[in-house]
């Protein structure tokens, strides 16, 4: 079976390298910006045709935290349609091309119940600070949708919750809330800073997983043959930002005293998604947050620092 996988250095991508690379039965090629620009459909379907892949995993994006978010909206609406857009009208004339999609939680209403259900998808307003992103992971779902229902493509949209671990971006302004409080409390430690701020109050509650869990779920899902239309991935367990921040103190071993900024947005009050479909097909996520916090920091220390 041959797949191609789109975004191949990013951290999802990454972790598609860890976990499909040691698989005999799979013939993978792991495609990056160097090879290939996404925002190019001529050079995208060029890619496609030569490796004629069996299946394609589209984990190529534009990402970022709030801050990131919020400070370059334009860009991460733009250069994510691009990238969706591309892939798949990119394989319009190959229908017997099973894609798998990633998306992201932030697709859901701000106001959603919880635990966040699939169907719960177009029912409200989305989180100001990130939509722009959201909606360019909303076009992707709608158009492929749109592909199944008129020329019979098989694609799989996978909603996972927020993701971390090794190969995340650890930009102090720019990453998501994990690899951010990393990178800013190892600084602080080695440095012997008393205090450390985070924004918000730390009270809003996030589920988050560790990515390779996610790869693993993908290969579920190929090994299995499921097919639906949209799935969430998650961990089931959540968490408040203000124990997550502690938690990840320990891990360091940083001894300063947390402050929170409750001048600074908190996003979400809370976001946890129902994995239910995916737990009734057989997959469960196995990394407990302790454990995905210090294998992230380990990699964080080997590459990072």
């Amino acid at each position: 079976m041959k797949i191609l996988v789109f975004g191949s250095n990013g951290l999802v991508g990454n972790s598609l390298r860890r976990v499909l690379s040691s698989r005999v039965e799979f013939d993978v090629y792991f495609s990056t910006r160097k090879d290939t620009d996404l925002f190019s459909i001529k050079a995208t379907k060029e890619v496609i045709k030569n490796f004629s892949p069996n299946i394609i995993i589209n984990a190529a994006a534009k990402v970022g935290g709030i801050h990131a978010n919020n400070t370059y909206r334009s860009e991460f609406l733009l250069e994510n349609l691009k990238i969706n857009m591309n892939i798949l009208e990119s394989c319009i004339e190959n229908p017997e091309i099973f894609i798998i999609n990633l998306g992201s939680s932030c697709i859901y209403p701000l106001d959603a119940p919880n635990p966040i259900k699939e169907s719960y998808l177009l029912q409200g307003k989305l989180e100001p600070t990130n939509s722009p992103y959201a909606i360019a992971k909303i076009a992707a779902i709608e158009l492929a949708q749109s592909l199944n229902i008129q020329y019979g493509h098989k694609i799989l949209n996978l909603m996972p919750t927020n993701l971390y671990g090794p190969n995340d971006n650890f930009s102090d302004n720019n990453s998501h809330v994990i690899p951010g409080l990393i990178s800013r409390m190892h600084k602080a430690k080695i440095t012997n800073q008393e205090t450390f701020k985070v924004w918000g109050t730390g009270e809003p509650l996030r589920e988050f997983l560790y990515v390779d869990d996610l790869a693993e779920s993908i290969l579920f899902l190929i090994n299995n043959s499921i097919e639906s239309n949209l799935l969430n991935i998650g961990s089931g367990e959540e968490v408040k930002i203000k124990d997550l921040a502690n938690l990840i103190k320990s891990t360091i071993n940083y001894f300063g005293d947390i402050i929170f900024d409750d001048n600074m947005p908190n996003g979400n009050p809370r976001k946890l998604l129902d994995s239910s479909k995916i737990n009734n097909f057989g997959w469960q996520a196995k990394t407990k947050l302790e454990e995905g916090l210090k294998n992230t920091y380990s990699w964080y220390l080997k590459h990072i620092n």
